[in-house]
């Protein structure tokens, strides 16, 4: 009888894990936004970025990352929020968007956050930037997080030309 109930036990723990999200939580001014933590690689520092031409105003460029290409997305100007002017405290956030990596240019990175997939709203409509570019809202203690569509945020970028 005990050995069921620890596998009961077990069983509602990995319930349990399969309807929470990791998240990664950075900030672009007072807006808190998230991404699965799954489809980060790395944190970076910003040391600049190699611009391209005839990219879009978000594409601040890109960066050799130990023998990978990878292209910079401003996200302040991918949410129609003006470019960046970015110092030594702004950050990249390198992430794998299919089987593709990107970096995303934000102010900074604030935690780790555990979130229930219940929890999860839909983003209202009023905005179409950011109906367009998250996958939804979470509250987490007190602040709203928004969820970033990564594959949203990269299209339109001009980058395969």
């Amino acid at each position: 009888m005990e050995a069921l109930g620890f596998k009961d036990d077990i069983n509602g723990a990995a319930a349990a894990a399969q309807n929470t999200l990791q998240l990664i939580a950075f900030s672009i001014g007072e807006q808190t936004y998230g991404v699965e933590i799954t489809t980060v690689r790395e944190i970076r520092a910003w040391n600049g970025a190699t611009p391209l031409p005839n990219t879009r105003e978000f594409v601040r460029g890109v960066i050799n990352l130990r023998g990978t290409i990878v292209p910079i997305f401003d996200l302040r100007a991918r949410f129609g929020e003006g470019q960046t002017s970015p110092t030594k405290n702004h950050v990249v956030v390198v992430m794998s968007v299919g089987d593709k990596w990107v970096g995303i240019l934000v102010d900074a990175v604030s935690d780790i956050l555990t979130v229930s997939k219940d929890d999860i709203h839909n983003v209202p409509e009023g905005n179409s930037i950011d109906t367009e570019l998250l996958n939804g809202i979470v509250t987490h203690e007190s602040r709203m997080v928004g969820l970033i569509d990564l594959h949203a945020v990269v299209s339109g970028a001009k980058l395969d030309s």
